[in-house]
C-alpha cells in the first residue's frame, strides 16, 4: 500500500516502533544523523545501518552492516542512500520482512517501489519523518 495521506502517514508513524535506518551517518551536519537523532527523541528504536560504520556506536546505537544482520524485527526501513541502491535495499527489506519501506526526499526508483508494493510493503515516497511529524501534530493527527 501506498501511503499519501496525512491520516496513512501519521498511522503509520504512531505504529512503527523499531527503525532500520539506512545510510545513517556520524556527521551531525548530515540529515540521517539529524533525523536518527529526532526517532530517538520520539521513542523509537533506531538501528543504524551502514557498512562502513559497522561495530560503531552511534548516539548510543550499535551499526550493522546491513539489514540482515539485524537480529530482531524491524517494523519500517527508512532509507538515506541515492535511488540507484533502492532496488538492493527493496531486496533486503523483503528478505528480512519488514513491514513498510520509507525513501526519504529524493530518493526514488519507481521499478524499486513497485517492487515494495507488489511485495505488501506498505511505502511512503520522498518524505521525511522529521519534517512529516511535527506537521502532523500541529494538525492534530499524532
Amino acid at each position: 500500500m501506498l501511503i499519501e495521506s496525512d491520516q496513512g502517514l501519521a498511522n503509520l508513524l504512531k505504529t512503527v516502533r523499531h527503525v532500520a535506518l539506512v545510510g545513517a551517518s556520524h556527521k551531525p551536519e548530515r540529515p540521517s544523523y539529524r533525523v536518527l537523532t529526532f526517532l530517538l527523541e520520539k521513542g523509537y528504536r533506531v538501528t543504524p545501518v551502514n557498512p562502513g560504520l559497522a561495530g560503531q556506536t552511534l548516539q548510543g546505537q550499535t551499526v550493522v552492516g546491513a539489514l540482515s544482520d539485524i537480529d530482531e524485527p524491524v517494523d519500517m526501513v527508512d532509507i538515506f542512500r541515492q535511488g540507484s541502491a533502492l532496488p538492493a535495499l527493496v531486496d533486503e527489506a523483503i528478505a528480512i520482512g519488514a513491514p513498510s519501506l520509507w525513501t526519504q526526499l529524493d530518493v526514488r526508483h519507481p521499478e524499486a517501489e513497485q517492487k515494495a508494493l507488489d511485495n505488501g510493503l506498505t511505502v511512503v515516497i520522498d518524505k521525511c519523518p522529521a519534517q512529516e511529524w511535527p506537521r502532523l501534530e500541529a494538525g492534530g493527527l499524532i
